[in-house]
């Protein structure tokens, strides 16, 4: 019989001010929820005006995860990727050795407000300087679970992992299983999870319970999950109709966490050795004051 895991922390995420003219609401890497290994930070981001965004900025150590949920955001980076994410779309970077990246909304007549979620996640201290890599799917390749078939009230859309025998082409370095689950009416699924895995919900619309416990959680909390040995997953039971949140694995790094800003290492000697490759242009970031984004110039 499955074991479901169970709700051990709740973190509402509280709107502030962040970029260029964007507003997030940050659960994960904020004072009340720091680092929750794998994990780094958890950004449910919306632009509010045209120009707002996040121009011109360094990485190195990490993978992010931008899921749009409606309208578009266009990306650049020095290694010359540029993309347009869509509503449903999803790009996994992986700004390892160095990159310089701008993410900048798509305004226009007619257009939805850009809104979307950027997950980090912290990489193998083994891929930390290996070079840049993008996985880039949109929504029409992002494949949809149906645990209780086609007809029934809820979908799983499979951004990395496995759901419901279906598997996304996604291949994270390090373990992480990504969904989102839309539920179109009141019920109950119960979703395979790595045992042991570091695991986590963000609630999007409506309300969802965890396991037994009767206390339905509202839109905007993170919830952190118990990761037992004889939690083989978890039960997620929607409440109220159109209920939405995502539910993230991944596999805990036996590694130290040292992060000064965007720069994720495991020790003060390679953040400082980071800061002074950025600062004197050397050892990946020869184009770190050469190179400007045209989305964020324009």
């Amino acid at each position: 019989m499955s074991t479901s895991r169970k709700v051990v922390q709740k973190v509402l995420a509280v709107e502030t001010d962040e970029g260029e003219g964007a507003k997030v609401r940050r659960s994960i890497g904020s004072p009340k929820l720091r680092n929750i290994t794998p994990f780094l930070m958890l950004d449910h981001f919306y632009t509010p005006t045209p120009g707002a965004g996040f121009p011109d900025h360094p990485h190195r150590g990490q993978a992010t995860v931008t899921y749009m949920l409606e309208g578009s955001s266009l990306h650049e980076d020095s290694a010359g990727h540029k993309g347009r994410i869509d509503a449903g779309g999803v790009q996994w970077m992986c700004a390892v050795n160095t990159v310089i990246h701008a993410e900048i909304p798509l305004y226009g007549d007619g257009l939805p407000m850009p809104r979307g979620l950027q997950l980090w996640i912290d990489l193998p201290k083994q891929y930390k300087m290996v070079e840049p890599s993008y996985q880039e799917l949109p929504p029409d390749q992002i494949p949809v679970a149906y645990p209780q078939g086609e007809d029934g009230p809820v979908k799983v859309k499979v951004i990395s992992g496995k759901s419901h025998g279906v598997e996304s082409p996604v291949r994270p370095l390090g373990g992480c299983w990504y969904f989102h689950v839309i539920f179109s009416k009141p019920g109950t699924i119960f979703q395979d999870l790595p045992v042991g895995w570091t695991s986590f919900i963000y609630t999007l619309k409506g309300s969802v319970r965890v396991g037994s416990a009767p206390t339905s959680h509202e839109q905007f909390h993170t919830l952190v999950l118990s990761a037992n040995p004889d939690e083989s997953g978890v039960e997620l039971t929607a409440t109220e109709d159109n209920t939405e949140f995502i539910l993230v694995a991944g596999e805990p790094l036996n590694q130290t966490v040292f992060q000064y800003g965007p720069f994720v290492m495991t020790n003060r000697q390679e953040v400082q050795q980071t800061i002074l490759d950025y600062q004197y242009g050397m050892n990946g970031f020869e184009k770190a004051h050469t190179w400007k984004s045209e989305i964020a110039h324009k």
